[in-house]
């Protein structure tokens, strides 16, 4: 069953952050995932989330994403996200 990450993500230095996107891509692929969306336009119909970056990542399974988030390649590549951008990360296994 797909799982999927979500993220929404506040970025205050983008410099920093953009060797955070330029690497993830590669990570992901090697688990199986792949963007369903990745920081485009967004409508905030309740709550908060105005000038939040929100990206949607697909995963085969929960395992999968577990996986991912835990593999040595993520790691070392997560830390160029701290001090460019808080926000939450989350998975959820699909229907």
């Amino acid at each position: 069953m797909a799982a999927y990450v979500v993220a929404q993500v506040q970025v205050t230095d983008w410099e920093r952050f953009k060797g955070y996107i330029a690497k993830t891509p590669q990570t992901i692929a090697a688990h199986g995932g792949r963007y369903v969306a990745r920081g485009g336009e967004t409508v905030v119909f309740e709550g908060a989330g105005e000038g939040t970056r929100v990206v949607l990542i697909e995963f085969p399974s929960l395992a999968q994403a577990k996986a991912w988030y835990a593999s040595a390649e993520y790691q070392q590549i997560k830390g160029l996200r701290a001090g460019a951008a808080t926000g939450s990360l989350i998975a959820v296994a699909g229907c």
